[in-house]
């Protein structure tokens, strides 16, 4: 991404709502300027432009998370696709991450199908032919825009994948990563059975939050892709739970 446009979506994601003259006072450009990078953030699904403003989509859906450490999302998106090859099949929960990465592997890879249960990532990449999805069934939720209950068990035991990529709210050093959702961890759980690997994909600040509700994967093997200002501590943390890192 443009430094520019790095710094609006910094200036966005505090501020909430900016006037378009502002931004392009505080960033010495014409109002002509701002106006086109902001046209191509919307395009990006990143913000939402009003009549002489922009702000950030809704925080509570995956559109309006992506804006969040964009920069960060898109190198671990990046290096989650080198693990996917043309014309593999993977499996991704929702999650800003997982959505970079799928629209990252729609720009790069050939023929790769998705099997996921978020309905955002099947409509974010909806104008690639390189990409696949299959939706798999269940309750809607709406904000989280992603399928959950006891059929998302039932449709992805049609599958067995290499990998499955999935988001996280948070980590605590003894139990694992966490959910802040008990139906999108069951979810995960019912997709990670039809999986040889799961992987988290996620920056490091969520290693200082913590959800309430415990992945609880065991049997499986899992690893992470985060950034790479991840705390040393959580490191250490994450191998002594035999948890792969890998720094993007």
């Amino acid at each position: 991404m443009a430094k520019r446009d790095s710094i609006i979506l910094q200036i966005v994601t505090a501020e909430k709502k900016v006037e378009v003259a502002s931004l392009a006072e505080r960033l010495g450009v014409s109002t002509v300027t701002i106006r086109k990078d902001l046209d191509a953030l919307q395009a990006k699904g990143l913000i939402i432009r009003e009549h002489g403003y922009a702000m950030l989509a809704n925080p509570n859906d995956v559109s309006g998370r992506l804006a969040y450490h964009y920069d960060e999302k898109l190198l671990i998106a990046r290096r989650a696709a080198e693990l996917v090859p043309d014309e593999a099949t993977i499996m991704v929960e929702s999650g800003s991450c997982c959505a970079l990465l799928v629209r990252v592997l729609a720009d790069t890879k050939q023929n790769v199908t998705v099997v996921t249960n978020s309905a955002f990532i099947a409509n974010y990449v909806r104008d690639s032919a390189r990409v696949g999805c299959v939706l798999l069934g269940g309750t809607y939720q709406r904000d989280s825009q992603v399928m959950v209950g006891p059929l998302v068990r039932t449709c992805a035991q049609e599958f067995y994948v290499d990998h499955l990529f999935i988001g996280a709210d948070g980590w605590i050093d003894g139990v694992g990563f966490t959910n802040a959702d008990q139906m999108r961890a069951d979810a995960v759980r019912s997709m990670a059975e039809s999986a040889a690997e799961v992987v988290v994909l996620t920056e490091s600040e969520k290693f200082d939050q913590r959800g309430a509700i415990p992945m609880r994967l065991p049997g499986k093997r899992v690893s992470v892709i985060t950034d790479e200002h991840v705390p040393e501590t959580w490191y250490q943390s994450l191998e002594r739970s035999g948890v792969a890192v890998t720094l993007a």
